[in-house]
């Protein structure tokens, strides 16, 4: 019976490592064909584009990234802090949306980080 058990439980690790590995190529093969789509959508200087099946569409973000030590310093209120625990982006726009936070003082605290998402859809 515990034969049985460690030889299922070796199949199922067995089965789990394949995966991650075709995960891994699968992920690596996605950022190849990420970067030829953003390269050639940046030369054509367009952020939209269709082929005869697929709309492509380059989305440009902008996201903070708060610096722990230099945001405790800009909230030095500990029951406002317990709130944020942990720099969390969304948490603190909502706290300067509810006008808990001052967002010039938070000014210093973060930086901006540029993203740019590649959207692909079917028509």
């Amino acid at each position: 019976m515990y034969q049985r058990s460690v030889k299922l439980v070796d199949k199922k690790v067995k089965r789990y490592f394949q995966l991650k590995r075709k995960q891994k190529e699968i992920e690596q093969e996605m950022a190849e064909l990420r970067g030829h789509i953003l390269n050639h959508c940046s030369e054509q200087s367009v952020s939209e584009l269709e082929t005869e099946k697929y709309r492509v569409k380059v989305i440009h973000q902008e996201r903070k990234e708060y610096d722990e030590g230099k945001l405790f310093e800009a909230v030095p209120d500990l029951e406002v802090w317990r709130l944020l625990s942990k720099p969390d982006t969304s948490k603190i726009a909502g706290l300067v949306k509810l006008n808990v936070l001052d967002e010039e003082k938070l000014k210093d605290t973060y930086a901006v980080k540029n993203i740019t998402l590649l959207q692909v859809d079917k028509k």
